[in-house]
């Protein structure tokens, strides 16, 4: 069994399958990617990101979003995949992670290439992650789902960034102010 349908973004995820599941797919680096479409909050454009010093690689910025400050993570540089381009089909998706040691979510906005669309992957087409052969990080990944006779890598968005990782960018959003333009206002 494969992929059974498709859903464009904001799209109406009504009419889901019991034994579905749907997934948010994206494209970082060439490769396609996926995430559980439950972890979306809400995809954008790409704003002005601001820069924010000493902070590693795959940390693109900040932005101000309704006056609140989310970090962008670049998630081509996150996947040592180089860092992206921004392309006028670059988008960020926002998601909320868990920070596992107050129970907070942290707001977080994910650089990829494109977005794709939605896709209802039965169960049974969903497999566990591989222990090895893949270049990303095993605890970044959730699980493999078949879509038609190819494997789309379903991400573990809360493994994209450590407990630490968070805590780290959690002092940051604190310590900057919201400035430059205002998104989704």
């Amino acid at each position: 069994m494969t992929a059974t349908a498709t859903t464009e973004p904001g799209g109406d995820p009504n009419g889901v399958a019991e034994d579905a599941a749907q997934y948010l797919t994206f494209s970082v680096a060439q490769e396609r990617l996926a995430m559980s479409i439950d972890a979306v909050q809400e995809i954008i454009e790409t704003p002005r990101v601001t820069q924010v010093p000493m902070t590693p690689d795959y940390i693109r910025g900040v932005i101000n979003l309704r006056g609140n400050v989310v970090p962008v993570v670049d998630l081509g540089a996150r996947l040592n995949r180089g860092a992206l381009t921004i392309s006028k089909r670059s988008c960020i998706v926002l998601v909320e992670v868990k920070t596992h040691n107050d129970g907070e979510g942290q707001v977080l906005g994910m650089l990829v290439d494109e977005v794709n669309n939605i896709l209802d992957i039965p169960r049974d087409d969903v497999k566990p992650a591989p222990e090895f052969g893949s270049e990303i990080r095993t605890d970044f990944i959730e699980a493999m789902g078949r879509v038609q006779d190819v494997f789309v890598i379903i991400l573990a968005i809360d493994n994209v960034l450590s407990i630490h990782e968070l805590a780290a960018l959690k002092k940051m959003v604190e310590g900057a102010g919201p400035d430059g333009p205002n998104v989704g206002s």
